[in-house]
């Protein structure tokens, strides 16, 4: 599951996420990405009375990764913007070169 707590959600979605992580437990892997950390996640699912059995279920036998830095996708769009620029200047240094006008 992927970008969990990006949006608030009902009641009946976090029963379906529960229901999921439930059916899974101690029986197959689940891997969730988050923005938020767990004790954030009775924003995440505002009136949920099963917030606390979710994320029970989902840190019992886990391995919790924490990563912070500045977003990949933030940072392949900056690089493409930069290679876009260095593209233009070229071919506008090249356009100069051979007489035209940009």
């Amino acid at each position: 599951m992927d970008e969990v707590g990006y949006l608030s959600y009902s009641n009946r979605h976090a029963d379906l996420l529960f229901d999921i992580v439930s059916r899974r437990y101690e029986e197959k892997s689940t891997l969730v990405t988050t923005n938020r950390p767990f004790a954030e996640w009775n924003e995440v699912f505002p009136s949920a009375s099963c917030v606390v059995s979710l994320v029970d279920q989902l840190v019992h036998h886990s391995e919790i990764l924490s990563i912070e830095g500045e977003s990949y996708r933030l940072k392949e769009a900056k690089e493409h913007q930069q290679q876009q620029a260095a593209s233009r200047k070229k071919r506008k240094t090249s356009a100069r070169k051979r007489g035209g006008t940009s």
